[in-house]
């Protein structure tokens, strides 16, 4: 059997220096810095900015260790860097054994005949990313577009070097991010000692899968240092299969046929259990010495996944959805950043956090986008185990990238390393090539794309265009192609298809491939627009808002709280953005009472934008089958797109999607004099129900009711209803009414929808007087509040950290609503809690009314 061993405690300094600090080990310079008292909070004010210097410097990091005397007696020892950021020597006993210049490589080398019996030395100096890669600029001679790189902020004015660094992206600063340019070891290092055989790698290839027969090939990555027989066993659950083999001293890869009969199937979120078989491999090799073991498990959900990409009769391009198990899914999420500046920050518990935050808001989705990390394992198992279906791109974005040899051959160790990895996990769906760079350089349309490509000459815009190939139709197809063929790749996100034409590069007109459409924010067009800018899969859209109060506060003071302040600016990295959320806050909002009232209503404005393209997306199914916005998460506390700030707390947006991502969703729009009500649902059967409608006035009096009974199509939006909106309103003014859509099915299911005819800008609220009444206090708090007119909104805040099972919604008078406090203690579900005080809200307090509102008030 093998021994293993990880080296985990370490001192690290500047290299000018003369001083060792202890270090943190998985961890990074900043975070040791700030351990040490030697930097302050990076995330709080301005202090981004005076802490630029750390990545011009170089660091090393030194730890010594004892191999224990089992250790020693092996055959073969081993280091393994799991991850070091990013230009690194390590050397061990004083001598060079790794030189890494990839942050999301494995450095593995055989120290056999370096290990000492007692003391040993490792001693891993990281050089400068930006004085290792300034070099390669001036070489270059001209600049490779990268439209996020914060290079001015860096002190590096123009240049941009982030393209040359298989570094994180986002460390070089994005529109949501800061610039921290990270060095160190970020991922564990680990020593193991074997002897005779090794388990190196585990992979179930699944071949084809059914309800009926899974039929797979575990294939066997085995090292030797023997001539003989192996018997190698397979087992899981009550099944084993066994294979002998020969052996050679070498690397073996070994095949074993599996059949497995009625198989129990992973499903994502929604369809049925997420379950996950626990193959258990073992080798054994006999010698005359005695025998060699070797053992190693891997856990995977046996699933048929399938991008469809066909024509269809929805239109006039091809369909964008993936096939579950032989099911149409329609995937329901958002896309997922590093959820901080300072990965090795994130717990098991913060990614436990926000995969349970996905689920308990009905995604069955997360992009792992291109501009961040590949995440850990973690991430994985948890998206396994709730059924979370992952959509990962490989980690570029927003750039164009060398094509050099070197480059190349970096890119796809980093490939083969991340998929052999990952690929064990049933939640990866689809790999993906990178983030808008076919759409953002447009090599076949002059008029298309970011600019970038104006700024080369022809026959640069060739080479440039040529590299990008070469990694993005050639190697990562190749390597996905040879490692985990059974899960689709695609080139780019978003692209029509390989066409080789001006009409591959993806736009807000295409009838297929996946759509990002951004008309709604950068463009300030109207939220409306998510109506009429349908793709066939929606895979980034957004909006974005302030966090809440006591997120600000984390990192502004009382004498800082306006938009217009230094710190205030800091904490938003899109240039425009407080100008588009003030403009659209104009055009859809009243104006708010104060400051809190601001962030208030920003994060109402962002809830409002994404349940209309939500919508928007769900009732045009099967024609839309995926709305995955911008973004989940954060990381720091920022204005930004996300549903979820950096410490957790839900914004209304994620309140919102908890709603509109429903298995069953009522939805209605209008239509130049008609209003159109749809049943959305996911679910695999239909239902019988009835729909009814009831139109209040915002004074809080039934004017009148009508009900039908409707059918709750399977896997599918239907059109239930359309009503001319004269006859429904019959006379009542538009700014005054509400009209209460509400379906109960005949098992008692009951899911509501409030429909407005006005902008909030133009509704006539009334103040509303509030009851909350207390339950179940000594269990954790449980309140059901009631409203004698039309409450808009309402929010609750609580004392204590946590969530509410609903927020941010609407009131109308009879028709009282009880939600319950849960807070998040690591376990595998929320848990009902203790909120403290409570404060209940609503948007009336929030905006200013016309003196003629007051006066009725």
């Amino acid at each position: 059997m093998s021994h293993t061993m990880f080296i985990d405690s370490w001192s690290f300094k500047a290299t000018k220096d003369e001083t060792w600090m202890p270090a943190q080990v998985p961890g990074c310079v900043h975070t040791d810095l700030l351990k040490q008292g030697r930097i302050s909070d990076p995330f709080y004010g301005t202090n981004e900015h005076d802490l630029q210097w750390i990545d011009k410097i170089d660091w090393e990091y030194k730890s010594s260790f004892e191999a224990s005397e089992a250790f020693m007696k092996e055959e073969i020892k081993e280091l393994h860097f799991h991850g070091l950021d990013t230009y690194a020597n390590v050397y061990l006993n004083d001598q060079l054994i790794v030189e890494a210049d990839n942050m999301f490589r494995i450095w593995s080398v055989d120290v056999s005949d370096k290990l000492k019996d007692g003391k040993n030395e490792l001693k891993i100096v990281f050089r400068s990313p930006i004085q290792e890669d300034l070099p390669k600029l001036k070489a270059l001679g001209y600049r490779l577009p990268a439209s996020n790189d914060q290079s001015v902020l860096g002190g590096l004015g123009e240049d941009q070097v982030s393209i040359f660094a298989r570094k994180a992206p986002y460390h070089y600063g994005w529109d949501w991010g800061p610039r921290f340019v990270t060095s160190g070891i970020w991922r564990p290092v680990e020593l193991v000692a074997w002897s005779g055989v090794l388990i190196r790698d585990v992979y179930i290839d699944q071949l084809h899968v059914t309800s009926e027969k899974a039929e797979l090939i575990a294939r066997i990555q085995l090292d030797s240092t023997i001539t003989g027989k192996v018997v190698l066993q397979l087992t899981t659950e009550d099944m084993n299969w066994n294979l002998q083999a020969e052996l050679q001293p070498g690397t073996h890869e070994l095949s074993m046929p599996i059949v497995i009969d009625s198989p129990k199937l992973w499903w994502s979120r929604g369809l049925g259990d997420a379950h996950r078989y626990t193959f258990t491999a073992e080798a054994v090799a006999e010698q005359e010495g005695g025998s060699y073991k070797s053992l190693q498990q891997v856990k995977t959900g046996l699933r048929s996944v399938k991008l469809i990409r066909k024509r269809d009769a929805e239109g006039t391009g091809a369909s964008f959805y993936f096939e579950l198990n032989g099911i149409p899914v329609f995937a329901k999420g958002a896309n997922h950043i590093p959820n901080d500046s300072f990965i090795t920050e994130v717990t098991e518990e913060r990614y436990r956090a926000e995969v349970l935050a996905a689920a308990e808001a009905n995604m069955n989705m997360l992009r792992v986008w291109g501009g961040g990390i590949y995440e850990p394992n973690v991430f994985y198992d948890l998206c396994d185990e709730y059924g979370i279906m992952v959509w990962q791109d490989f980690m570029f974005a927003c750039s164009m990238y060398p094509g050099d040899e070197h480059f190349l051959q970096n890119v796809k160790q980093e490939a083969i390393d991340n998929v052999k990895r990952l690929r064990n996990h049933p939640s990866i769906v689809l790999w993906c090539g990178n983030n808008e760079i076919d759409s953002a350089w447009a090599h076949y349309d002059e008029d298309a794309g970011w600019g970038w490509k104006k700024a080369f000459s022809a026959e640069l815009r060739e080479k440039l265009w040529s590299d990008y190939e070469k990694i993005f139709h050639e190697l990562l197809p190749n390597v996905i192609s040879e490692l985990h063929a059974s899960v689709e790749y695609w080139p780019s996100s978003p692209i029509v298809s390989l066409t080789g034409n001006k009409e591959q590069h993806g736009n807000p007109d295409t009838n297929e491939g996946d759509m990002h459409y951004w008309g709604v924010w950068h463009n300030v067009e109207p939220f409306e627009n998510y109506q009429i800018k349908l793709g066939r899969f929606m895979s980034e859209y957004g909006f974005q808002s302030f966090p809440e109060y006591r997120t600000i506060r984390s990192f502004a003071e009382e004498d800082e709280l306006d938009i217009s302040s230094k710190v205030m600016k800091a904490h938003q990295k899109n240039g425009d953005g407080n100008r588009l959320i003030k403009q659209y806050m104009d055009l859809y909002m009243k104006q708010p009472t104060s400051f809190k009232s601001f962030l208030y209503l920003s994060q109402v404005l962002q809830a409002d934008a994404m349940k209309m393209a939500i919508e928007a997306h769900r009732r045009k199914m099967p024609y839309c089958m995926g709305s995955l916005y911008w973004q989940m998460n954060d990381c720091w506390p920022v204005a930004s797109w996300s549903g979820i700030d950096y410490y957790g707390r839900w914004k209304a947006l994620h309140y919102y999607a908890k709603r509109s991502f429903a298995p069953l969703l009522i939805s209605a729009q209008e239509e130049h004099d008609q209003l159109h009500v749809y049943i959305v649902s996911d679910r695999l059967a239909p239902s019988k129900g009835v729909l009814w409608l009831e139109l209040f006035n915002t004074s809080g009096k039934l004017i009148r009711t009508t009900s039908k009974e409707a059918i709750s199509p399977a896997n599918s939006s239907q059109l239930s209803e359309s009503i001319s909106i004269a006859a429904l309103l019959d006379g009542q003014r538009k700014e005054e009414v509400v009209l209460v859509i509400t379906w109960i099915g005949e098992d008692g299911e009951r899911v509501r929808y409030e429909h407005y005819f006005v902008k909030n800008q133009q509704l006539e609220l009334k103040k509303p007087t509030i009851v909350v009444k207390e339950e179940h206090a000594e269990e954790g708090t449980v309140i059901t509040l009631s409203s004698d007119v039309v409450a808009k909104q309402v929010v609750l805040i609580a004392e204590h950290e946590g969530m509410w099972s609903d927020n941010y919604f609407d009131l109308i008078p009879g028709k009282p609503h009880t939600v319950t406090f849960m807070s998040y203690d690591g376990s595998a579900q929320y848990r009902q809690a203790q909120a403290g005080s409570i404060t209940v809200q609503s948007m009336f307090e929030h905006v200013v009314h016309s003196s003629a509102a007051i006066a009725d008030a």
